[in-house]
């Protein structure tokens, strides 16, 4: 079987357009300000790769009072680089359960389908 892994140039593109679309599309219509509660809240919205998986990550502070102020990310969308399509670059769109799993809801989708999917699909949101 043929495989295709991402170069440095596909995975910057994928990056870059990834991060503009957490700025111009996630972070105003899920974190238009950051609002402190006594709970844990959220202050930020990035991407991050780690290996051939983009993951989308929320950043949260802690409102407790034994720990306020410390911070920690949780994943909540990840696409992952299907190798085995030689064609184009293409995703798995993956959704992380409350049990820590990741679950697989759409196959071999383009760049633009996932993040329209990212945007339309509500379990693939941030919050």
């Amino acid at each position: 079987m043929r495989v295709k892994a991402l170069t440095a140039q596909e995975r910057a593109g994928v990056g870059a357009v990834c991060e503009r679309f957490i700025a111009e599309t996630l972070k105003p219509q899920f974190l238009p300000e950051i609002r402190p509660t006594s709970f844990n809240y959220p202050i930020d919205i990035f991407g991050k790769w780690r290996g051939n998986k983009f993951s989308f990550i929320t950043r949260y502070r802690s409102g407790f009072p034994e720990n306020a102020g410390e911070e920690f990310d949780t994943a909540y969308t990840r696409l992952d680089h299907v190798e085995e399509h030689v064609g184009d670059v293409r995703f798995h769109v993956m959704w992380h359960r409350h049990t820590g799993q990741w679950f697989r809801l759409h196959a071999s989708v383009t760049l633009d389908e996932a993040l329209s999917l990212i945007k339309s699909e509500g379990l693939l949101w941030p919050l």
